[in-house]
């Protein structure tokens, strides 16, 4: 039925953007996908949240109430991972469906090219790609850091909070040695026990930024005087040691003030995971990683914030394979689409762990690393969708 008005408006249709054809596309697709978000999103967060929630309920005393308010914080999150994965479900089976049912082979008949009746479902993609981004950056890190900071409030209610604990802040400098070489070296090394919210305690400072002259720090305590741009120490020891490592002298305090940098500081107030920050939280946590030099947290969050950019476009990748997959000549039920999708969906993900760590390891550019699965699979798509427009 739907091939035959297909045939009789399609010639006028067609020089529209939006088509019969599209509208009947986007009426089968719609369902399906909005299944998927709900059932993918919901095992994911029953896997990763609501058994530790539960038990925290039982071993910890948490709130019932805040256990579910965790759990809706959590929630956005997994709709974030949904989007794709929903996108493979319903252009697959949906594809699928209507090639089994002669419905393609039907409207090829009636003129419409394969590469034409798959650009619905990736028009649809790009909508869901847009979606994924809003969601990955607006909604998702600001609601798991709601998340983190409700569940820690709950459970630390009656202990004295602590904004972060065994802060480690290195600084290196690249020397050039007589030969031409060039070394790196550590000039400084900042260490705390914990930080309150106001005061470092318990620090440890080895400084080599001054040629003939290193120092070694220990401290009870010490503060950011805001208003010199200047560190306030209290309650240490300083011991000064010639290059030739030999003893120079010890000097003790009460208050001492020192000039060195900020960023351990701002280290300790950034206390938000990768995933409860935005693309550009992200880019300012890079610029003070960059500061303290330390190689494998600076490519660790470069990797990241371009995993950030890659994931909505998974969507596009998914809408295209998936129909490319669904508009083979087959007959397939629900099952078999649900079973190829996860399959699908698994290599993905593996292969995105691999290019991310092989990215993290310096083998391959951030770049790479976070978009290579997408490369692949856009080539994936389009070279299943080229040999089915050529049958």
């Amino acid at each position: 039925m739907v091939a035959k008005k297909l045939s009789s408006f399609y010639s006028f249709h067609s020089l529209l953007p939006f088509t019969i054809m599209d509208r009947y596309l986007t009426s089968e697709l719609l369902p399906t996908f909005l299944f998927g978000v709900g059932a993918f999103s919901s095992i994911g967060v029953t896997i990763d949240a609501v058994f530790e929630l539960v038990r925290r309920v039982v071993e910890s005393g948490l709130p019932v109430s805040i256990a579910v308010q965790v759990f809706l914080l959590k929630l956005p999150n997994f709709i974030v991972l949904a989007f794709p994965m929903s996108t493979l479900l319903a252009t697959l089976m949906t594809y699928s469906r209507l090639s089994s049912e002669s419905e393609l082979i039907a409207l090829r008949g009636c003129g419409v090219s394969v590469y034409r009746m798959v650009m619905t479902a990736v028009m649809l993609s790009f909508v869901v790609t847009g979606l994924t981004f809003l969601f990955n950056e607006q909604i998702a890190p600001a609601a798991n850091y709601q998340a983190t900071l409700t569940l820690d409030k709950a459970l630390k209610s009656d202990k004295p909070k602590l904004k972060q604990q065994n802060i480690f802040y290195p600084e290196y400098r690249d020397i050039q040695e007589k030969d031409g070489t060039k070394n790196r070296i550590l000039t400084r090394l900042f260490y705390a026990d914990q930080f309150d919210g106001k005061q470092m305690k318990g620090l440890t400072i080895i400084d080599r930024s001054t040629d003939g002259l290193n120092q070694i720090v220990v401290a009870e305590s010490a503060e950011w005087n805001g208003a010199q741009s200047i560190w306030d120490f209290y309650n240490g020891t300083i011991y000064l040691v010639a290059p030739d490592r030999s003893y120079r002298n010890i000097l003790r305090f009460e208050k001492q003030q020192l000039k060195l940098p900020r960023t351990p500081l701002s280290l300790a107030e950034q206390s938000r995971d990768y995933g409860e920050m935005n693309i550009a939280q992200a880019l300012d946590q890079l610029n003070i990683e960059r500061l303290g030099g330390d190689r494998q947290k600076i490519r660790k969050l470069e990797v990241r914030i371009q995993q950030k950019f890659a994931l909505p476009f998974v969507c596009v990748v998914f809408g295209l394979v998936g129909a490319a997959m669904g508009t083979i000549p087959q007959r397939t039920g629900k099952g078999t689409s649900f079973g190829i999708s996860v399959i699908v969906i698994f290599s993905y993900y593996l292969l995105g762990f691999i290019t991310g760590a092989l990215g993290q390891a310096g083998v391959f550019s951030p770049f790479i690393g976070a978009w290579l699965p997408n490369f692949i699979g856009l080539g994936v798509g389009i070279f299943l969708l080229v040999r089915v427009a050529q049958r």
